[in-house]
């Protein structure tokens, strides 16, 4: 990872005891990069940095929330939850990969990002809406303690049938691809009323084969109609262990059940908000998401339901689908990223017949998906609000392992001083967005069309 997190004044919310702590733990952050390459002692200068900078924090979400308490800020509990996610969760998750990989380059590499992303994303949501500048993102999430309570039979779970230690990595999953997934719904509810709960689960390909395929005692990195049917069975039960702890759902029913596509996964997560949205990580086996959407919020026609009379068949469509978007003929992954909903929506129509597009609304969203799923093209806007184009370039590049996915901008302003402005960033190009679509969409041909004849001159 090269580069520093630089402080901004955006970053400020206008209250100086908080904005001076920030400004501090940008500071060791950017000390940290710099000393991790250090020959002489770098084990120890690591092991030093990581525990100051922790201490830093805590003290600073003390001091934090003892302000919020002060001027009576309304949403005190669930910003002091947040805190003790970070705290509780993901700070032990990454000083465990740190000591197992003995303070290796990478893993601290891997703690200063997630610790720098998870500081300016919060920075610029949860805490700019303490003075009412900004709105936080999870507000349709369950209570914590609930959350707290689910997590705690999931970790449980996966340990009894799969003999595996899992650790949540974020109770607030925003429907991110990790890798090549498989999408699994299920619908459940009771006979005498129309109350539905819906559960979503995602798994990361290599889990499954590291789980339900070696059970089965497969020899084979590739997933098959057998492995999906075990799995979905599996996954079914794993669903009907999770509902036997929470009374209230017990007795619910499956009633349809689907393999989804990302695309259509997405739009359940865009149409209606999870209640629990949790991501785990198993100690390198692979990622797996659970999220609960309960009641009455998922509308039909999401997937086509699998029945009896039909699953052989839905199963070897899904897997025929997979294959051409996963295999040699996959297509080239574009992340978009506009705050208009309007722009992400024509751009994600104009380019999914011969790209998976994917959208992000911000350049927190856009580095957060880019964690979980590199792209091999961005389109970024140049002129979004708080953290603007400009800024989110300035994020990628100072992450080695981002650094050189192509991005070319999209700008509503084609005046000379926007396109200097523009040009001395170094991106892969800018796009005019008053432009027609087809044009749009030749000019993004012609960037992959360049890049497949650089390679093939190349080899």
């Amino acid at each position: 990872m090269d580069g520093q997190f630089e402080w901004r004044e955006e970053f400020c919310i206008g209250v100086d005891t908080i904005d001076r702590e920030h400004r501090r733990l940008f500071q060791i952050i950017n000390k940290l990069f710099t000393f991790r390459e250090e020959e002489k002692d770098s084990q120890w200068i690591s092991q030093e940095g990581v525990k100051y900078f922790k201490g830093h924090a805590m003290r600073h979400f003390e001091d934090e929330e003892a302000y919020m308490e002060s001027i009576g800020y309304k949403r005190l509990e669930h910003h002091r939850a947040i805190h003790r996610g970070f705290r509780e969760n993901t700070l032990p998750a990454l000083e465990l990969e740190l000591e197992q990989s003995n303070y290796s380059l990478e893993a601290v590499d891997h703690f200063l990002g997630v610790c720098a992303g998870w500081l300016i994303g919060h920075t610029l949501t949860e805490d700019q809406a303490i003075t009412g500048d900004g709105i936080s993102t999870w507000d349709h999430l369950l209570p914590e303690e609930e959350r707290k309570a689910m997590r705690k039979v999931i970790v449980q779970l996966v340990f009894d049938m799969f003999h595996l230690e899992s650790q949540m990595i974020s109770d607030s999953y925003g429907g991110e691809k990790f890798g090549d997934g498989i999408y699994y719904r299920l619908v459940y509810g009771t006979p005498a009323d129309d109350k539905r709960q819906e559960i979503l689960m995602v798994f990361e390909e290599k889990l499954l084969l590291n789980t339900v395929g070696k059970i089965m005692g497969l020899q084979t990195n590739k997933l098959d109609s057998m492995l999906i049917n075990a799995t979905r069975y599996t996954a079914r039960q794993f669903a009907g262990r999770v509902m036997e702890h929470f009374p209230e759902v017990s007795s619910y029913e499956l009633i349809e059940e689907n393999l989804l596509s990302y695309d259509q996964f997405q739009q359940v997560f865009q149409r209606k908000k999870p209640q629990v949205s949790l991501l785990f990580n198993t100690s390198g086996a692979g990622y797996f998401s659970f999220c609960v959407i309960a009641p009455h919020l998922l509308e039909s026609g999401v997937g086509t339901p699998i029945e009896h009379e039909n699953a052989l068949t839905e199963v070897e469509e899904y897997l025929m689908k997979r294959e051409t978007q996963t295999g040699e003929n996959a297509k080239r992954q574009i992340l978009v990223v506009d705050d208009s909903m309007t722009i992400r929506q024509a751009m994600k129509n104009l380019l999914d017949g011969d790209y998976d597009t994917t959208l992000a609304e911000s350049g927190v969203a856009a580095i957060r998906a880019i964690t979980l799923n590199r792209p091999d093209l961005i389109l970024l806007d140049y002129e979004m609000p708080v953290c603007d184009g400009k800024q989110t370039l300035e994020m990628l590049r100072s992450e080695t392992a981002f650094a050189n996915i192509p991005v070319i901008f999209l700008t509503g302003r084609s005046d000379p001083d926007v396109v200097r402005k523009l040009l001395a960033l170094k991106p892969a190009g800018y796009l005019l967005k008053y432009l027609k679509p087809a044009e749009i969409k030749e000019k993004i041909d012609q960037f992959f069309q360049k890049l497949e004849d650089q390679s093939e001159a190349s080899t």
